[in-house]
């Protein structure tokens, strides 16, 4: 297995602690997440060239704040502090953190004071984004503030013979103008680090751990069509070859023509055994009458282990592949972060299964894998395509799922499709979709009282789904869809359009 530098991400129990972990890899430098209970001494032994010490929802001051361990600074590892991460730093060494009359949340003139390796060549005066009440006032002994802002006097600071440095601002964000460059002077200067996380080093990484895993077993993977579960196979058949089996499972919940796409496109691209299970009437027998998004999830999740297990039986499978990523692992809910929504293959899952997961994906992100895919030859139109959740439709109706509403939803979603495709938009979008809610409201057709659902549609624009912005697609698109919708969808009398960011919103409505 290769080797790779290392650069750990000390969870504060920031949701963006993985959106940091991907800028450094965009760097092309291995990083990963480690959680804030791990001792000094257990992050020596990992050996990492660097520690990036992430944001955090909590004050340094606050009961349940987590409280740095100074030891961490003494192992000789050159250590970044964002945020929360910043001012553990000046805490934990005798620096002063205050709450600050005026905060900081969003776009902010950051002004450079002194020459420091992760503004060497920056303008000295640049926008940078903010997210802080608290802020450190007084950089402890030994330590040159080398930025400063309008409410944070000291913005950034270092210790430059220690090689530990903290910043206010969050780097990792794309509004942050020049965040990348910044980490990037962290890891290249101040690490050492050497930029050899490839996609080819992915791969190679993930081919030693899947026979390191399964050995000489046989194993089942859940396919849908997508890139995640389409990607987890190329790989796992790259490590084992015969020894997979695909499973492509019709719940009943997938687009119109999907079924059929799924098995063309994989038929004719995939060199591996494949096994169609038709089991729309199960599931939707199991999710009859429920409304509760939570126990839709785990519905769904757990009847699809149980096809799974029945479908190992005649492969002779105990292991069964899933493309699980990081973005799902973390919304389900992790030591350090809250749980936004269980996904049906993370939180979902059913304690009593009777096949071991193999998740080569499992810490990597959308972008990591469609640049994996394209490397593994995976035709376009399974790399590029839009995320679709695993339970399908059931989490794009807002309430009961009954087979005429998914009828609906799918002709209007078909129709979403065929419109953003004809106006070159699609590949401009990270994920588009029509919700509809289980409610109707009033209208007016043919000079008639009318009592419909309504169709929204949601699409946005997106480089890892941990954040999230609406797609400003042109008036006369949203036009020819609206009018298309409600003129060939019976049963639909209105069309919306989300223009809600994540956060607050997420991007999926359940």
């Amino acid at each position: 297995m290769p080797a790779f530098d290392r650069v750990l991400v000390i969870d504060f129990g920031a949701q963006y602690a993985q959106l940091i972990a991907r800028k450094v890899r965009e760097a092309k430098v291995f990083s990963e997440i480690v959680s804030r209970g791990l001792s000094a001494a257990e992050i020596g032994d990992m050996e990492p060239v660097g520690i990036i010490l992430s944001g955090g929802p909590a004050s340094v001051y606050a009961e349940d704040a987590y409280v740095l361990d100074p030891a961490i600074l003494e192992l000789g590892v050159p250590v970044l502090g964002i945020c929360y991460g910043h001012q553990s730093i000046a805490y934990a060494l005798g620096g002063k953190v205050e709450r600050r009359d005026s905060s900081e949340f969003g776009k902010t003139v950051l002004e450079v004071a002194a020459a420091s390796p992760l503004f060497a060549g920056l303008p000295r005066r640049q926008t940078v984004w903010m997210s802080h009440n608290d802020a450190v006032t007084a950089a402890p002994d030994g330590f040159t503030v080398t930025a400063s802002t309008a409410a944070s006097p000291v913005a950034a600071m270092e210790r430059a013979e220690d090689r530990l440095y903290g910043v206010q601002f969050h780097p990792e964000v794309v509004h942050t103008d020049h965040g990348q460059e910044v980490l990037q002077r962290f890891l290249y200067e101040a690490c050492g680090a050497r930029p050899d996380w490839t996609q080819e080093s992915i791969i190679d990484l993930a081919v030693a751990g899947i026979r390191e895993q399964v050995g000489d077993g046989k194993v089942i993977a859940g396919l849908s069509g997508g890139v995640d579960s389409a990607v987890a196979a190329a790989l796992v058949h790259r490590a084992i070859g015969d020894q997979l089996t695909c499973v492509f499972v019709d719940h009943g919940l997938l687009r119109a023509g999907e079924a059929e796409q799924v098995e063309e496109v994989f038929r004719a691209n995939f060199p591996i055994d494949l096994v169609h299970v038709e089991a729309a009437d199960r599931f939707l027998g199991a999710l009859d009458g429920v409304t509760d998004p939570e126990i839709k999830r785990n519905i769904i999740g757990e009847t699809f282990i149980r096809v799974f297990e029945e479908a190992a039986g005649p492969a002779g499978a105990r292991f069964l592949v899933q493309g699980t990523l990081y973005p799902d692992v973390i919304e389900s809910g992790t030591r350090d972060a809250a749980r936004i929504k269980s996904h049906h293959n993370v939180g979902g899952l059913p304690e009593d299964m009777d096949l071991d997961l193999v998740e080569p994906l499992r810490d990597l992100f959308k972008d990591e894998v469609r640049a994996v895919g394209e490397e593994l030859g995976l035709p376009e139109e399974l790399v590029w395509r839009h995320p679709f959740p695993g339970p399908g439709l059931a989490v794009r109706i807002i309430g009961e799922i009954t087979r005429e509403r998914l009828e609906m939803l799918r002709a209007a979603d078909a129709i979403f499709m065929e419109e953003l495709r004809r106006a070159n938009l699609y590949r401009e979008i990270w994920q588009a979709f029509a919700v509809l809610p289980a409610i109707r409201s009033v209208g007016v057709q043919g000079d008639e009282r009318t009592y419909a659902y309504p169709i929204i549609l949601r699409a946005v624009t997106s480089e890892d789904a941990m954040t999230a912005d609406w797609a400003r697609i042109p008036d006369e698109v949203l036009e020819r869809i609206s009018s298309r919708i409600i003129n060939e969808v019976p049963g639909i009398n209105r069309v919306a359009y989300d223009i809600s960011s994540k956060p607050p919103a997420t991007i999926e409505w359940e």
